[in-house]
């Protein structure tokens, strides 16, 4: 990488914050994009001084793909230790729990994956002091220099502290030949950089929240680019991979340094949330980013109804905790009501949010507008690379989705374009227009 690239600067701790303070530095020590890593992989962990036990973890798929390749490689740095997950291993409690078992004897864990395997062991590693490095095999998901990790605990999907890995390899070769469908999942969840950036600096204009420029200029060199040719990413260019993989790198780098997934992860994601944590039977399997590419467009389509309309009226919040417990479960409805009601709007906060919106309307609207881009846009991006845009795409009924986009809100503490539109009321009605 140049001595000017944004990721090596940020790898070198020389970056400037463009929020004003100090140099911006990442935890990564080492990200190598190359057309190739073959025959280099035990180089690219001795440049990490890391030694002792390496616990290689995989599922059937990755480890065919790379991970065998990588084990053999490492023999020669000390014990390899071989941890093979079913295929299309679920990102949960259990999961975590038998890593961390069939991990205790090792020193460092390997990661060859992408989204769940990386999420598994950013957190794993993170729970038992472990360095852990990445190799890559598919552009899926931006959560590979995050220190957040997406997890399923008894149920309701969190997002929980984890570390960033000392070390991201990818071999754009491998990523082009990954299955289309995990490519175009690595598009949507880039897709959704103007809806989160929407939806965070809304939050912060109601009500003060902490907001930050820096995720944002971190992505503004290579975004454009990349939903330029999005038609070029699915005919296997490299060049338009690795203007992928960069923006999935940065994405990541940006709520490392945040510290949480607030830059990255909003409205859209919530309504992904909600599909993955009550889907309707029978439920056909898609990849996170695919569906984050379907939400976006509608968080998109919401934004733009409201930011052109008059300003909100907002309406208190009648619900309680019992509703959540008849509408979620036993299980889920207590944990999802302890979120919700940390944002919920009644008495001297839901006036103070209507005061600034009658006072400020205008000002908020316009500078949220400069941010976003067109939900058309955004789903021509989408069609020039055969990827899903509706709930149909991906086997969603209209009624689930409708649920879905009603009640997304109600799993987190994030106050998005969701809460707005219903703590206005007008929710309901904009579900047919927006989904």
């Amino acid at each position: 990488m140049m001595e000017h690239d944004v990721i090596a600067q940020l790898i070198a701790g020389t970056y400037p914050d463009p929020d004003g303070g100090p140099p911006l530095r990442v935890d990564t020590r080492s990200v190598v994009i190359a057309r190739s890593i073959a025959g280099t992989e035990a180089d690219l962990i001795k440049s990490l001084s890391l030694t002792g036990t390496l616990a290689v973890v995989s599922d059937k798929i990755t480890h065919a793909v790379l991970g065998a390749k990588v084990e053999r490689a490492l023999h020669g740095l000390g014990k390899v230790m071989s941890v093979i997950l079913p295929e299309h291993p679920h990102a949960n409690d259990a999961t975590v729990e038998r890593i961390r078992s069939a991990t205790t004897p090792a020193d460092v864990l390997v990661a060859v994956g992408s989204g769940t395997i990386n999420d598994l062991c950013k957190y794993v590693s993170a729970q038992d002091g472990k360095p852990y490095v990445v190799f890559a095999t598919a552009p899926s998901m931006n959560g590979f220099c995050s220190v957040n990790a997406a997890i399923t605990v008894g149920g309701l999907k969190k997002s929980l502290a984890a570390q960033a890995p000392l070390g991201v390899f990818l071999d754009l070769s491998i990523l082009a030949a990954a299955p289309p469908r995990m490519i175009r999942s690595g598009l949507g969840d880039s897709l959704c950089r103007p809806t989160a950036q929407a939806d965070w600096l809304l939050a912060h204009l109601l009500f003060d929240l902490p907001y930050r420029t820096m995720p944002f200029v971190l992505l503004a060199g290579d975004e454009s680019d990349l939903l330029a040719s999005s038609d070029s990413l699915m005919a296997g260019d490299l060049s338009a991979m690795e203007g992928l993989v960069r923006t999935l790198l940065l994405s990541g780098f940006g709520t490392a340094i945040c510290g949480n997934s607030l830059p990255a992860s909003q409205g859209e994601h919530l309504i992904s949330h909600y599909a993955d944590m009550l889907p309707p039977p029978g439920q056909p399997f898609s990849f996170h980013g695919e569906q984050i590419g379907v939400t976006t467009l509608t968080s998109a389509r919401l934004q733009e109804r409201l930011l052109n309309g008059p300003a909100p009226v907002l309406f208190a919040n009648s619900d309680s905790e019992a509703d959540f417990v008849r509408r979620f479960g036993a299980r889920l409805g207590p944990s999802c009501w302890q979120e919700f009601v940390q944002k919920r709007l009644v008495g001297e906060r839901l006036d103070a949010a209507n005061a600034r919106i009658a006072a400020n309307w205008e000002r908020i609207s316009q500078a949220i507008a400069k941010i976003i881009l067109p939900a058309e846009f955004l789903d021509q991006v989408l069609a020039r690379a055969g990827a899903p845009r509706a709930p149909r795409d991906l086997g969603w009924p209209h009624a689930f989705y409708g649920a879905a986009v009603r009640h997304a809100r109600e799993i987190r503490n994030r106050y998005t374009f969701l809460d707005l539109a219903a703590d206005a009321k007008v929710l309901d009605k904009l579900i047919p227009v927006i989904t």
